[in-house]
């Protein structure tokens, strides 16, 4: 059997919050709290994974990579900048306005974060 991830916890002071913020910027559908697993909120990102925000008092934020194709990445940077919402091209820069024009991994790559701390990584090919 091929190894696939399945999903991946995300904590967030406020798993609802977190949720929202990330479908919104992604693209993804919002469905709400899990029906089965009510401590999470999932978003689908894919056949094969989902992100499951959880809230917890004391979030330690999470480093997620994407790899996006080119025209989903213009689609993010536009919300982005739509909702005023900080972006960089370095980790510990992700609100210095700037998109990486030659990622290691990628042609292009941008970094943002949400109000718990969570690191969002985008590569394009």
């Amino acid at each position: 059997m091929t190894i696939t991830l399945n999903h991946t916890i995300v904590t967030a002071a406020d798993n609802d919050e977190a949720a929202r913020f990330f479908g919104a910027v992604m693209g993804l559908d919002y469905t709400g709290v899990h029906p089965n697993a009510r401590h999470f909120v999932p978003i689908r990102v894919n056949d094969a994974l989902t992100v499951d925000f959880m809230s917890v008092a004391y979030p330690q934020g999470h480093h997620l990579a994407f790899d996006v194709d080119a025209a989903t990445f213009d689609a993010i940077v536009d919300r982005l900048d739509a909702r005023e919402i900080p972006y960089g091209d370095e980790p510990g820069h992700p609100d210095n306005g700037r998109v990486d024009q030659n990622h290691p991994l990628g042609s292009r790559g941008l970094y943002f974060s949400d109000s718990s701390g969570n690191l969002y990584e985008l590569i394009s090919p």
